[in-house]
């Protein structure tokens, strides 16, 4: 959880709640009553995004309290202070998770690598030949290329597809992590495989957005279209 980008983002929901209530209906007619309503669907999402342990009836109570300008029932000091602990709590347990993953994945590409069909680079990456192509140019670092893709983590949850989008992407090859520069580079379009990219060759020990775990490795399914002159 990211306290820091949640306090703002709550803080700015008061200014534009102005009449929030706890009905279980209300009007959304006027400009004002559906940007509030956009207000409050912002913070959820947000809420939502980081994991926040909220309580929607205090969270409600503090914005009523500081629109209406009602007497502060709980002090800055101790609000400070569970702030604090909640984000202690959320760093205890992303810690383990970072954890987790990276026993996870380590385990899984020892293993992978036993299978006949996924050859292994220099520098740790794996790969499997799904489509091959005998004639044809690979791109080098500075081309842009033209992809399919389909990302998952090891237990097979999807983070991000193209495919899924049904909406090719178009990037330099040297624009990307560097699992995906290197096995771009020894493609030729029109192959596909699959790749088995270590923590250390993705993002490393961060976490580039909730669905990713830090020190996760990644998998992912590759269809070069086409290097973009």
């Amino acid at each position: 959880m990211k306290l820091n980008k949640l306090v703002p983002a709550i803080a700015l929901g008061t200014l534009l709640l102005a009449g929030c209530g706890q009905e279980e209906k209300v009007k959304l007619e006027t400009t004002a009553q559906k940007a509030s309503y956009g207000a409050g669907l912002n913070i959820g999402r947000q809420i939502e995004r980081e994991g926040a342990d909220i309580d929607l009836d205090a969270l409600v109570a503090g914005i009523r309290d500081s629109v209406s300008k009602a007497e502060q029932q709980v002090s800055d000091e101790d609000i400070q202070a569970a702030f604090m602990s909640l984000r202690e709590e959320a760093e205890r347990k992303q810690k383990a998770l970072d954890d987790e993953a990276a026993q996870a994945s380590e385990e899984f590409l020892a293993k992978n690598a036993e299978r006949e069909e996924v050859k292994v680079t220099d520098s740790g990456l794996q790969y499997e030949v799904l489509t091959s192509v005998e004639e044809g140019e690979s791109p080098a670092a500075t081309d842009t290329v033209r992809v399919h893709y389909h990302g998952t983590l090891i237990d097979g949850e999807v983070f991000d597809s193209s495919v899924q989008r049904g909406q090719p992407a178009e990037f330099p090859v040297n624009g990307v992590i560097r699992g995906w520069v290197e096995a771009l580079q020894m493609m030729k379009p029109g192959e596909k495989w699959k790749l088995f990219i270590p923590a250390e060759l993705a993002y490393g020990a961060r976490s580039p957005s909730p669905k990713i775990p830090a020190n996760s490795a990644l998998v992912f399914e590759v269809e070069l279209l086409e290097v973009v002159k």
